[in-house]
């Protein structure tokens, strides 16, 4: 067993080592360009919406009252005239990135964590850089991509979208897993 103390420089280095990583996928690469498409006559529909004045938030359009409410062919009606959403309302001014920045970065320092508590209980010191790669990169890419899979399948978010973010994610904790390894305590 290892302390979680021991692991504070690997931690904090993967963390920074995902961050660079992340910045690039998502900055230099046009990897995730086009990942959302653009509503048809946008400034139209944002016309529509406007009045309704949607406070921030997630909603479902239509979103029945309760299961009674589900069955109804009035509800049947909703669906088939559509349009069918999900969709999230996010405050009116542009979205700040040091907020986003700095959130994104605890996101990686916790799942970083996690990766290094589970191998601090199973390995020693000195443990083989396989063995600890192994550990941190599962429980990893676990916090990295396998919640993205129940928006794909519950909210039929694009499996394409989810795919591209799945694969990020074991990027990430690969550079997370390398980094853990190399910087394991002797």
């Amino acid at each position: 067993m290892t302390t979680l103390s021991a692991l504070w420089l690997p931690l904090l280095l993967s963390s920074v080592f995902v961050f660079l990583v992340s910045s690039i996928i998502h900055m230099v690469l046009p990897w995730h360009k086009g990942d959302y498409g653009t509503v048809p006559d946008q400034d139209r529909f944002m016309d529509a919406v406007r009045p309704f004045a949607i406070p921030p938030g997630d909603y479902m359009v239509p979103r029945p009252a309760d299961m009674k409410d589900y069955k109804t062919p009035e509800f049947a009606a909703r669906i088939a005239r559509g349009p069918v959403m999900v969709l999230t309302v996010m405050p009116n001014a542009m979205m700040s990135m040091g907020r986003n920045f700095v959130l994104w970065f605890l996101y990686i320092m916790v799942t970083g964590l996690l990766g290094a508590y589970i191998a601090s209980r199973a390995l020693a010191p000195g443990a083989d850089y396989l063995a600890v790669f192994r550990y941190v990169a599962c429980v990893s890419f676990a916090g990295y991509a396998l919640g993205l899979w129940q928006m794909a399948i519950w909210y039929r978010r694009g499996w394409a979208l989810t795919a591209k973010a799945t694969f990020d994610g074991l990027i990430y904790a690969l550079v997370t897993a390398g980094t853990f390894g190399w910087l394991w305590p002797r």
